[in-house]
């Protein structure tokens, strides 16, 4: 479980999320501007509903930079802790952004098929479009890939550029069956299937970000294995108030009151005990930061007591 923020790639994708989400920006913007215009050609509302799906998705990358570049901020005498929850904040706009451009597809798609339209669609110009938007979303997902695994903010903009991803696969097949068969409510079809694969993704984002902001413990980090480590180590009598949560993906925060015998502190070992249990935190469960209070075996808390 401690090999997820190791190896990351070299080269584009090796930078850091800010340049990265920069990256995703600057395609975004271009295929959304040659959406709209391949929209406009094509007679195509498919096209535009997947342009405004984009502009959404940049705008969302807009306030990703910006909380990206809050995040990096060092912390002060008020946020002891920095700013790396500014990420998380990020990811839940991305997040209400997912939900809300679903509900106005959904809605769109029905009315479209409620009232077909007398409008030619050029299936032609509409598939080109539409393969230019599947292939520069899918570079934009590889920029991300890497960075998504360690950031909650980079993950919101990855599964946005997803979305983006399918919606362009959803209008490539439109296009070929508004080609092959005429059937131009092939475009509302579409945009159901596009509402249809956002809504999941939307969801799981929103519960990540509630699970950071309820301060439960990271997925891939077992309390009852901690204590059984610190349990294990010589010296340790008992642990007890262990905290596990975290700032952000990718940052958990441990504190623990560590028991520990009388003799291990009076032979001055105090300072060994702590190397070792951070050490091991550091090692095995990927926990950089963790805070321990070593108390002596019969030592009764004041706050406890009071």
């Amino acid at each position: 479980m401690h090999d997820h923020a190791h190896g990351v790639p070299a080269g584009i994708r090796g930078a850091g999320p800010r340049r990265l989400l920069a990256i995703s920006l600057g395609i975004t913007a271009i295929v959304m501007l040659v959406q709209i215009v391949g929209s406009v050609l094509s007679g195509s509302l498919a096209l535009l509903a997947d342009a405004a799906h984009m502009f959404t998705d940049a705008a969302a990358l807009v306030i990703a930079l910006i909380a990206s570049s809050v995040a990096a901020r060092p912390p002060d005498d008020r946020r002891t802790f920095g700013y790396q929850r500014a990420e998380v904040l990020g990811a839940l706009v991305n997040g209400v952004i997912l939900i809300v451009l679903a509900v106005w597809v959904a809605v769109e798609a029905v009315r479209r098929l409620m009232q077909p339209s007398e409008v030619e669609i050029a299936g032609g110009l509409m598939l080109a479009v539409a393969i230019v938007g599947l292939v520069a979303n899918s570079i934009s997902m590889w920029v991300l890939s890497a960075a998504q695994r360690t950031s909650i903010n980079v993950r919101g903009a990855y599964l946005e550029v997803l979305g983006d991803m399918l919606g362009s696969a959803a209008v490539i097949v439109a296009a070929i069956v508004v080609l092959t068969t005429g059937w131009m409510q092939a475009d509302a079809v579409a945009s159901l299937l596009i509402a249809a694969m956002i809504v999941p993704r939307a969801i799981g984002l929103l519960r990540e970000v509630v699970s950071v902001l309820a301060e439960s413990s990271p997925e891939n980090v077992h309390v009852r294995e901690i204590r059984q480590h610190i349990v294990s180590t010589p010296g340790v009598v008992d642990v007890h108030d262990v905290h596990v949560w975290q700032l952000t993906r990718g940052a958990p925060v441990f504190t623990a009151h560590v028991v520990v015998d009388p003799e291990t502190l009076r032979d001055g070992r105090s300072g060994e005990m702590l190397e070792q249990l951070q050490g091991c935190l550091s090692t095995h469960f990927d926990v950089e930061h963790s805070t321990f209070q070593l108390e002596p075996a019969g030592h009764v808390e004041h706050d406890a007591h009071l």
